[in-house]
């Protein structure tokens, strides 16, 4: 038997419920890890929340898809894998299908990725998510280069501060877009360039002065909503601004007509065309891989707690006043 997290309804943090449940055996193409840690993504908030672009498709569910642990069986038909071996699980697959908030999950092991030395169960579960998608909009995607700029609204997210080092390392420059004064100093300190505060400021109106009127040939943007159009004024012709996230919850304009249809390019990213695709996702690893050798990529970790305290870890997440990835560590 092993602790896992589920819910039986739709709903708040509250809903989710630690239970005893059989793991049993991978099946084909599968592997059962012991998880040691979990790295906590909006996504799942959402999800749970019935406000995901995924449904729940049946009740009760499961939860989760970024962790980091070891493998205790390998299924029929996989390679490459083998018991005791330290993995991440990336996110690559369903909610719906597959869960890693327990003890002990079945995942499938294409969304596997084995553990580089040095890294330990808390950034392995961290890593990966945020880089993985910040690397595949921003340079896979985006084709991101030196001399950029690339602005990152939601600046201290897991994602945001993922693209920040992101956006160093290929020689861009990274401005951070914050909500409130109280993270400035600490994003400058994580890299960024320049740091906007949007409760003070006129967001495209310091863009466009930090360029010379150019505007930013990158802008991404985990918040949506009404604010789009404010930022596409600040997009430089033919840049793109690259909608990853909808924090916002309120519906999203298409800004080209109201800015009398200059040369924006506007287009929603998910880190599944990442993950999905395995010539990308190699590239991806590599770059992330290396990145971490080096010492130009590393996790940035709020917070850590147990299993036992994900409902205390959920409200946390929902609260936004983190810094950095939410991870939820397992005892064994």
């Amino acid at each position: 038997m092993a602790r896992t997290v589920r819910f039986h309804e739709i709903g708040g943090p509250e809903v989710l419920r630690l239970e005893d449940l059989e793991t049993g055996e991978p099946g084909p193409g599968e592997v059962r890890i012991r998880v040691d840690a979990i790295g906590l993504n909006r996504a799942e908030a959402l999800f749970r929340r019935g406000r995901y672009i995924e449904q729940v498709k049946q009740l009760p569910s499961g939860l989760g898809n970024e962790a980091a642990g070891v493998i205790e069986a390998v299924g029929p038909g996989v390679a490459g894998f083998e018991e005791g071996q330290a993995v991440s699980v990336v996110p690559s697959f369903s909610h719906n299908d597959y869960g890693v908030y327990a003890e002990r999950a079945i995942v499938p092991a294409g969304a596997l990725l084995p553990r580089p030395d040095g890294v330990d169960a808390v950034s392995g579960a961290a890593v990966w998510m945020p880089h993985l998608t910040a690397y595949g909009a921003m340079v896979e995607v985006g084709g991101m280069r030196a001399g950029d700029m690339a602005v990152v609204t939601a600046a201290s997210s897991s994602v945001g501060l993922a693209a920040i080092q992101t956006a160093n390392r290929v020689g861009a420059t990274p401005v951070a877009v914050t909500r409130t004064r109280g993270k400035r100093r600490r994003l400058l300190e994580e890299g960024a360039a320049e740091v906007i505060v949007s409760d003070e400021e006129d967001v495209p109106g310091r863009l466009l002065e930090l360029t010379g009127g150019r505007g930013a040939e990158f802008v991404f943007d985990a918040v949506a909503g009404p604010g789009v159009l404010g930022l596409a004024r600040a997009v430089a012709a033919d840049g793109t601004l690259f909608l990853w996230g909808a924090q916002s919850g309120q519906p999203t304009p298409y800004p080209g007509f109201d800015l009398g249809m200059p040369a924006l390019n506007l287009r929603t990213y998910t880190m599944l065309e990442i993950t999905g695709d395995p010539e990308r996702m190699r590239r991806a690893t590599a770059f992330v891989t290396s990145g971490l050798r080096a010492g130009f990529l590393r996790p940035v970790v709020d917070r850590l707690f147990p299993l036992e305290e994900i409902v205390r870890a959920h409200r946390h997440m929902e609260s936004n006043t983190q810094f950095g990835k939410i991870v939820v560590t397992v005892a064994h």
